[in-house]
């Protein structure tokens, strides 16, 4: 089951939509599980919109009122803009989600594959 929730705008523009899915039935997994993420038309689902989220879930950044910051410095006024400031600084988005995926206990797929190809 997948469902719109909601519209992420860029001004009076819609640039992608909220989308929560539920897992109905699963052979992996247990059943009806929900997963909230957003989708960025032309982009898919946005992986820095995930890397603020599960950064804030697991207190590695910081959310006062509509400020994100991350380390002490301010990332950006609402998430839009936090987003967008990690797509310009790649090398903090990668910092963030490699301290998520250590908080998560789960290894970083990329660095695995470079290690067995060396």
């Amino acid at each position: 089951d997948i469902r719109r929730i909601g519209a992420i705008k860029k001004g009076d523009e819609i640039v992608g939509n909220e989308t929560k899915v539920k897992v109905v039935k699963n052979k992996v997994s247990p059943p009806f599980k929900e997963a909230y993420f957003d989708i960025l038309y032309g982009q898919g689902i946005s992986r820095e919109g995930e890397i603020i989220e599960l950064g804030v879930a697991h207190k590695l950044v910081d959310k006062s009122g509509a400020w994100y910051a991350y380390n002490g410095e301010k990332i950006g006024q609402g998430k839009d803009n936090a987003r967008e400031y990690l797509k310009e600084h790649p090398e903090i988005a990668a910092e963030i989600e490699a301290k998520v995926r250590t908080a998560v206990g789960v290894n970083n797929p990329m660095a695995a594959e470079d290690e067995a190809g060396a």
